[in-house]
């Protein structure tokens, strides 16, 4: 088996904020009318890039998506059918993807939506034309009560025993699982831990053992530039979340909701070099 750690250090992002944020989003939603395929919101205005392809809104089997006109007709559109709609129990989700040959079924579940308590996301793939090495699987759960506890504890306390955050893959020739794990820091910031294991599976065990040994470093690598890239992006996004609340921050969400997003900055073309004979 090999193991891999790495901690980064991070901003911290407000629970107060975020709960409220999570109530604002599940209570538009729910507010929301389907009118000719598009979701309005409470004001009338519609959800950008989202339409309700088949079934009745906010009921168990609705498919949402784009609509076949959005798609230029280039094939059939992709779907989310929501499983289960229950702001003040569960709201949870399935989408199937196609990329590159892989076929993909996506689950994802909050619990508690409007304070969220726990996130959990499934993952099944498989390509349709190949055998059981084109298979894999992947769990992981987020219990965010647990995370916010971790972050309530003494700075100079040791880490919660149980990692809020556990993901598990699985594949013929080895599984992997990986712990996230958050600690306050004395200037307010988080000190994030990141485990990754990975061993072989059964009578494979011995040939994935010395593909690790070989692998280590690069993997090591790669898994500590990973981590380093998550945190980069997190305080990305938190820098561009609005420091708003009540009223102020609903109207902010719904503006995102129904605003398509701003297209990137066009790159500045250069003039070709004159060739020299």
């Amino acid at each position: 088996m090999a193991r891999f750690e790495h901690t980064v250090t991070v901003a911290a992002l407000d629970r107060h904020w975020f709960e409220e944020a999570a109530g604002h989003v599940v209570d538009l939603f729910d507010a929301s009318r389907e009118q000719d395929g598009a979701i309005l919101l409470p004001d009338g205005r519609p959800v950008h890039g989202l339409r309700l392809l088949k079934g009745r809104h906010l009921q168990s089997g609705a498919q949402y998506g784009e609509s076949p006109e959005e798609k230029d007709g280039e094939g059939a559109p992709e779907a989310a059918v929501l499983r289960e709609w229950r702001p003040s129990r569960t709201v949870e989700v399935e989408s199937r993807v196609a990329e590159e040959g892989m076929s993909m079924r996506v689950g994802v579940r909050l619990r508690e939506p409007r304070t969220p308590k726990a996130l959990e996301v499934s993952l099944d793939g498989h390509n349709p034309q190949g055998g059981s090495l084109y298979r894999f699987s992947g769990r992981a759960k987020a219990d965010l009560h647990a995370w916010w506890a971790a972050l309530d504890r003494p700075s100079s306390a040791p880490p919660a025993a149980r990692a809020p955050v556990i993901g598990k893959a699985v594949h013929r020739l080895g599984k992997g699982r990986l712990t996230v794990t958050p600690r306050p820091a004395e200037d307010g910031t988080w000190r994030v831990t990141v485990v990754l294991s990975v061993h072989g599976r059964w009578l494979l065990r011995p040939v994935a053992a010395v593909g690790l040994f070989f692998a280590r470093r690069p993997i090591e690598r790669g898994f500590r530039e990973g981590v380093d890239s998550a945190a980069e992006e997190w305080a990305e996004m938190l820098a561009e979340l609005p420091s708003l609340h009540g009223e102020a921050l609903r109207a902010e969400i719904a503006d995102a909701l129904t605003e398509p997003p701003e297209p990137p900055e066009p790159v500045e073309s250069r003039e070709p070099l004159p060739k020299v004979l």
